[in-house]
């Protein structure tokens, strides 16, 4: 076979081409961060992330938010991160089909003690939230160890068929005077088909709070010091409906409250299918039940209204111990329907007088 010149030498510039240009693999190379400043080539070099040991400059986030399909993000090592007043986030992820995980001993540490000064999100110092896990689309995070956040945890929001699956969040350094608040360990808006399993949580907020969403699961875990296990409270959003919730299988101690679903006074919206089941309660200091429908402004006002009716409620299986300075079960609707309260045993607390609007079938 012969070639003339010209082929001889458009072969020659083709495979010269291709060596230099780096294939799709190569592109797509695992690589390891220790510094905030290499995170932009990786976002888009790298199909496996490694965050090592690391500390995120203060009014930094860790930014790993619009990586490619299928990226693989490790932390293996102690992320911290410096002190700044701020809104935050410390970290930020998003994409789809993504992938978190934590290696043996990781730790993000927030260093929530530089900000807490007991006010939280309502004042004092401006603490930086978290980690938003936002538009993670068939995405999971798995293994992550965190601890002191200055404020709220994981935010999720815009998200759907997210998977978090043994996570521990402690903030028990902030149980002190003027220390953590408003540490909410999981809120969650306007996502669809969210699991979170075997989370471990000791903080002084919410062990998780569903402000709106879809098909959203809370199985196996272990709640510490907190608020419980809370929808709400719904109203007010851009976003105002709550269906299709799970909570399974959790022991919820030493909290304010265990079981609780509040909405706003006079707003509008929904909550229905809501099943809490399996609920162990274990020392609970204000309420072992609440369903109110009268919060304004974070407090409630006493006078329930119907903008948010609650339907389709099942407990099944709740049962331990309130203090005897709080109160067994709560319950002031003026909008709820079709409750089932089965295997319910809420005791050494206060009954309470000042039910209104009970279900039918369950007792306050």
């Amino acid at each position: 076979m012969h070639f003339t010149a010209a082929t001889i030498a458009a072969i020659m510039q083709f495979t010269a081409a291709a060596v230099a240009a780096p294939t799709d693999l190569e592109r797509r190379a695992s690589c390891t961060i220790t510094s905030v400043s290499s995170l932009s080539s990786a976002k888009s070099s790298c199909s496996t992330i490694t965050i090592g040991t690391l500390e995120v400059p203060a009014g930094e986030t860790l930014d790993l938010t619009g990586l490619s399909s299928g990226t693989k993000v490790i932390f293996d090592g102690t992320v911290t991160f410096g002190y700044k007043e701020w809104s935050g986030p410390l970290v930020s992820v998003s994409g789809t089909k993504i992938t978190v995980t934590g290696s043996s001993g990781n730790l993000l540490n927030g260093g929530g003690a530089s900000w807490w000064d007991g006010e939280g999100s309502n004042g004092g110092k401006t603490k930086p939230k978290f980690f938003y896990a936002h538009s993670m689309i068939d995405s999971s995070i798995t293994g992550l160890n965190i601890k002191n956040t200055p404020v709220q945890c994981f935010s999720i929001n815009n998200s759907e068929n997210l998977t978090i699956d043994s996570v521990t969040i402690d903030n028990s350094d902030g149980d002190v005077t003027d220390g953590g608040h408003n540490t909410d360990a999981f809120d969650i808006g306007s996502s669809t088909g969210i699991t979170i399993n075997k989370a471990t949580v000791y903080n002084q907020d919410d062990c998780v709070a569903i402000n709106s969403g879809e098909n959203i699961a809370f199985t196996n875990g272990y709640c510490s010091g907190g608020h419980g296990l809370s929808i709400g409270s719904v109203g007010g959003r851009s976003d105002n409906i709550v269906k299709g919730v799970v909570f399974s299988d959790t022991t919820v101690i030493n909290s304010q409250n265990a079981v609780r679903i509040k909405t706003v006074y006079d707003a509008t919206g929904s909550v229905s299918n809501v099943t809490y089941s399996g609920i162990t309660l274990k020392n609970i200091s204000k309420y072992g039940i609440v369903i109110e429908q009268d919060y304004e402004n974070g407090s409630p006002t006493g006078t329930p209204t119907s903008g948010v009716p609650i339907s389709d409620v099942t407990l099944s299986n709740v049962k331990g111990t309130v203090k005897s300075s709080g109160t067994d079960i709560y319950i002031l609707c003026a909008s709820c329907s079709d409750f089932t309260f089965s295997g319910v045993s809420v005791t050494g607390g206060k009954t309470s007088t000042s039910c209104k609007g009970v279900p039918s079938g369950v007792s306050c």
